[in-house]
């Protein structure tokens, strides 16, 4: 029997399926299939795994046939996404609840990694985590899987996957290599997905190049999380059909704001500008205006370019690309604010008072023209430098730009009183040169720039949600849980430990706590540590259509607005306000837009954790290839974790490595989940987050992404 599994199964499906097909014993399916007795075996794990797939169903007489849809027993079952380890055993993801479910090796049947899957709890579950098996594979999630090619012999080879969670190779028929080579960088079609004694079989559909090759690490990592760099054709004709300028017809209806003085403000690098503000004074109170680019006139709902849209959810920002949400003719072309040319927006124009309060605001459709693209570093120079030159060179907006750190200021004066929360974190940017090899690894500053236009948007964000929230219709918001108890209350004994406190009440924390403590630790060795811990112990901040607040923020109402151009959420609540603004969000509208925001929601909340995690491997990549020639050097740094496995620490320049609990000094070591210290007797030394050491870097795995240190002792007096 040369054919593989899947096709075997298929050949039995199609038989029990065909209208004279008569319920038979395994013998009789033998017989019926020209099955050799040396292959019978295989023939009966086949059927043991369509009965277990809930495919077939077996009749009390012993007899198989297809399963009776009334016969699918799924009562007790849980529906979730397996996630695999390389170990054998895997994990169960549960929308809606805390901890994932844990499936020993022996009852993970036929699942593979990011596989929907429903599984049965196993009783008396001992341990950390509730234990279950699967019991169906409902639908596969992995179609592709990215890895480096090696060929065996003549007739076969393997891809070893990229992604260290699956536990096997994919073989490669040698028919099916499409002629990749040793060491090629390729993505691999699963067509079958092998068991337990089995590896997975698959066909090669694309080369990406030698591993060697500059580039072909991030194009891999991109690909491998299923991230398209290249947009279709239907997009790209749909995209050029887009005027280069906007016509007098456009502007009809519009607010004209092309005379009211405004500016851009991005990073020196950045190309897709999608935010302009201005200011202005009415006596004592400042007129704050948001301008955001008007997306949506150029991507219609339901067109090939929204689907993309959709599909992408957000532009992904990589080391050393920026993969966009929409095509660059519309991002950096006539979506995008260029100083000195016409452009289409949405304005959020606020009266705010001199104590930072709202009196009032509009929300328009407007035509602008945006006086000077600035970045966040020229700005700086003028406002918190004074330099002479930089405000002579854009001496039309100096003092405006005065004016908005003093509002600046103001607003994050009354964030900070009711409690919101500013994690701080210092940022990397790494330094690569032509052939995409690190060559430094810089921090990355937030200046008064970066967060005046950060309170400004934030601002704007909030007006706009409060806005359609009193509306009571349909709508996108930006949500922030409230921290789950059990964590907050390990988050206390934690940082008693460090003489910090915080007032926890009886069933949560208010974000003032965690924001007054932030205060106390700020400039001390352990802050960072602290910080990270306490963000640690927060959830994450996600798009949904029920407005709960968010926590971090201490504000009732939030959305995003702000970025349509790389955000799909945005781009949605754009369509929202267009129409409430022109009088269509009448009752279809509001059924239709009911209908579709959950799904926008949550599949905009997984693209950005997609995203968010491309982003960090691919840094991580970086990190470690930039330290693979620094092997023996000597460096300072503290301790950022502390685990049953060993500890975590890391450097000025946030590279962070690991000292195996195998190298530290001690005969053993325990770790305290309360105290995250981790404590070894013979020198009656303890590790614990904060601490500064002194470490060598021993080994880097670029593969795996992981960077080894050892500790250097210092001399015994």
């Amino acid at each position: 029997m040369s054919k593989s599994r899947q096709e075997r199964k298929n050949i039995i499906l199609e038989l029990m399926n065909n209208e004279f097909y008569v319920p038979m014993k395994e013998k009789e399916l033998a017989v019926m299939l020209q099955v050799e007795p040396e292959d019978r075996p295989v023939l009966s794990e086949i059927l043991g795994e369509l009965l277990l797939e809930q495919k077939i169903e077996i009749s009390k007489r012993g007899k198989y046939q297809i399963l009776d849809p009334k016969n699918v027993k799924t009562e007790g079952l849980i529906t979730g996404t397996f996630i695999s380890n390389s170990r054998g055993f895997g994990f169960v993801e549960v929308d809606g609840r805390e901890d994932d479910l844990f499936i020993p090796e022996q009852y993970t049947g036929n699942a593979f990694h990011l596989d929907i899957v429903q599984v049965q709890l196993l009783p008396g579950s001992r341990g950390k985590r509730t234990e279950a098996k699967v019991v169906n594979v409902l639908e596969r999630g992995m179609g592709e899987i990215v890895g480096t090619y090696q060929k065996s012999n003549r007739s076969f080879g393997f891809v070893v996957p990229d992604n260290t969670k699956l536990d096997s190779d994919i073989y490669v028929r040698v028919e099916d290599s499409i002629g990749a080579v040793d060491g090629h960088k390729v993505v691999v079609e699963i067509t079958n997905y092998g068991d337990k004694n089995k590896s997975p079989e698959g066909k090669i559909t694309e080369i990406l190049g030698h591993i060697n090759d500059p580039g072909v690490d991030i194009i891999s990592i991109v690909k491998g999380f299923g991230i398209n760099s290249e947009f279709p054709e239907k997009v790209m004709n749909q995209a050029a059909r887009v005027k280069d300028a906007i016509i007098e017809a456009d502007t009809y209806g519009r607010e004209d704001l092309r005379d009211t003085v405004m500016v851009t403000i991005d990073g020196e690098d950045a190309k897709d500008l999608d935010d302009a503000v201005s200011l202005s004074m009415d006596g004592d109170n400042y007129v704050l205006g948001v301008h955001i680019a008007d997306v949506s006139n150029y991507v219609q709902e339901n067109s090939a370019l929204d689907h993309e849209a959709l599909d992408r959810g957000t532009s992904v920002y990589l080391v050393d690309r920026v993969i966009p949400m929409l095509p660059h003719r519309l991002s950096n072309g006539i979506c995008s604010l260029n100083a000195g040319e016409d452009r289409l927006a949405l304005s959020c124009i606020m009266t705010i008072d001199p104590k930072g309060k709202t009196l009032d605001y509009r929300i328009v459709e407007s035509v602008i023209r945006v006086n000077h693209r600035l970045s966040y570093t020229s700005v700086n120079k003028m406002i918190t430098l004074g330099d002479e030159g930089e405000r002579a060179k854009y001496a039309d907006v100096a003092d405006m730009l005065d004016k908005m750190l003093e509002l600046s200021l103001i607003i994050r004066s009354q964030r900070k009183k009711r409690g919101s929360i500013d994690f701080d974190f210092e940022e990397s940017k790494i330094i690569l040169d032509e052939n995409g090899k690190p060559v430094d690894i810089k921090p990355y500053e937030r200046n008064a720039a970066t967060r005046l236009i950060e309170d400004f948007m934030l601002m704007a964000n909030e007006t706009v949600a409060s806005h359609f929230y009193w509306l009571e219709v349909p709508f996108v918001y930006r949500t922030h849980d409230t921290p789950d108890p059990e964590k907050i209350q390990k988050l206390a004994s934690f940082i008693n430990n460090y003489g910090y406190h915080i007032h926890v009440g009886k069933d949560e924390i208010h974000p003032k706590e965690m924001q007054k403590l932030l205060c106390e630790i700020e400039g001390t060795q352990i802050e960072d540590m602290i910080a990270r811990v306490a963000l640690r112990s927060m959830k994450q901040a996600k798009y949904t259509t029920e407005c709960t607040g968010h926590f971090g923020l201490a504000c009732q109402y939030y959305c995003h607005f702000t970025s349509p151009i790389r955000r799909y959420p945005d781009l949605q609540i754009h369509r929202i306000i267009k129409d409430q603004i022109r009088g269509r969000l009448k009752k279809e509208k509001i059924a239709h837009y009911g209908k579709i925001l959950d799904n926008v929601a949550d599949h905009s909340s997984k693209m950005e954790r997609r995203a968010d995690e491309a982003e960090r491997e691919t840094n991580k990549l970086k990190k470690a290839q930039y330290m693979e020639s620094r092997i023996g050097e000597e460096y300072d740094g503290i301790v950022s974790g502390v685990t049953e496995w060993g500890i975590y620490v890391e450097l000025p320049n946030t590279v962070e490595g690991m000292v195996h609990v195998s190298k530290l000094p001690g005969d053993y070591y325990v770790y305290d989940e309360n105290t995250y210290e981790m404590k070894g007797t013979r020198h009656g030394r303890s590790y614990e987050l904060g601490q500064p050491v002194r470490i060598r870097v021993a080994s880097v795995d670029t593969f795996l992404r992981t960077i080894d240190f050892d500790i250097v002792e210092e001399d015994s007096e």
